[in-house]
């Protein structure tokens, strides 16, 4: 029986500034206590963040192949290198996808992969100057560190040396894709092939120490027991401590539909929010939170405003790996910007670079366009 006066205890000391432990997070995250967890976390949320906005972003995912050499069975998305369904676009159909994603008033491209067995490092690096000469002021948010450490096998190239020439060829930060969950126990069951967790983190570690910026995620709701999504957790946030190097967490369920893993239910709305609340609390030196409505959908991705999160994400002008999985939730502009104007927030766009964009969004607002979701 969880302590009603126990979750009251833990949550009086982290608002009175004492950092959560493991045992104490793990305990609240075993509780049924949603409205108490997520009420301290939205007071955390408002001490970092006691501004009058909450922001969103808009970008696109571009998915440059589907051919990957790793089998991971939460995975809709990867074919294999000898599929006839496996991809690589055509250079000019993915400067196009940038284009458009720039006249609708984006800035920044999430830019990820499978693990190609075959492309070299200057295969990239041809990739990246291409889109920085053609789009100067997009800030390309690429390569999760799966791809990266993958980069290194495939090249003979020390993580440090593979870093160094993509950001000078123009790769601008890091996301935090392939996390999944930072325990070998958990890599090991789903996935074959992949990076493991130290591995991972070192990445994080090289990219950091260099000067440069990622996010960090966890996918949750599979085969991790609720102490070891609290290990993840304190592996993020030493390697916070060491570097601080992530901007924003971003915590999502997984989505069992057309994986081999379809027969796990899929978990709810109550441990996604109560999930992330504990992550803000936990969490204490990740400035951001970003909701998960890719995922949750609009209402709890709105919801999670209140349990910690400050940012709605990005608008998504594109997505193909958790639409692969069945779960397809579209926004529109206004849409993103409601949902956060209904929490009594200012909606504001998160600018990456250039303030340009945000003339951007006013002239596609002005038009009363709403700006569609690309396939």
């Amino acid at each position: 029986m969880i302590s009603s006066q126990h979750v009251d205890s833990i949550l009086e000391r982290v608002l009175g500034g004492e950092r959560l432990s493991d045992d104490d997070a793990l305990f609240l995250i075993e509780s049924n206590k949603l409205a108490k967890i997520g009420h301290a976390a939205d007071q955390i949320c408002r001490r970092k963040h006691p501004e009058s906005y909450r922001t969103y972003n808009i970008d696109r995912n571009i998915n440059y192949t589907n051919i990957c050499t790793a089998v991971c069975d939460f995975c809709a998305f990867y074919r294999t290198p000898k599929s006839e369904e496996g991809y690589v676009l055509p250079r000019a159909e993915l400067l196009d996808k940038v284009r458009e994603t720039v006249e609708l008033g984006g800035n920044q491209i999430l830019m990820q992969g499978g693990l190609h067995p075959k492309f070299t490092l200057d295969w990239y690096e041809e990739l990246l100057q291409d889109i920085k000469k053609n789009f100067p002021n997009v800030n390309i948010h690429g390569f999760s560190p799966p791809e990266l450490h993958h980069f290194t096998k495939v090249n003979k190239l020390s993580i440090e040396t593979v870093l160094e020439r993509l950001k000078v060829a123009g790769l601008g930060s890091i996301p935090g894709g392939g996390a999944e969950i930072l325990v070998d126990r958990v890599r090991s069951a789903i996935t074959r092939g992949k990076v493991m967790s130290d591995d991972w983190l070192n990445v994080m570690r090289v990219w950091h120490n260099l000067g440069g910026n990622s996010t960090v995620t966890m996918m949750f709701g599979h085969v991790e027991t609720l102490a070891e999504r609290i290990e993840h957790l304190r592996r993020v946030r030493e390697l916070q401590d060491e570097t601080g190097g992530f901007t924003a967490f971003i915590c999502w369920t997984f989505q069992p539909d057309n994986t081999a893993m379809s027969h796990i239910p899929p978990t709810g709305a109550h441990e996604y929010l109560k999930t992330q609340a504990v992550a803000r609390l936990y969490l204490d030196n990740v400035p951001n939170i970003q909701s998960s409505w890719v995922t949750q959908g609009l209402k709890i991705g709105q919801l999670a405003l209140s349990y910690g999160a400050n940012d709605m994400g990005s608008l998504m002008l594109e997505e193909n790996v958790v639409a692969e999985a069945g779960t397809v939730h579209f926004l529109t502009l206004d849409q993103m910007r409601g949902a956060i104007e209904e929490y009594g927030f200012e909606a504001r766009y998160r600018l990456v670079d250039s303030e340009l964009q945000e003339k951007a969004i006013h002239a596609n607002r002005k038009k009363d366009q709403a700006l569609p979701v690309l396939a």
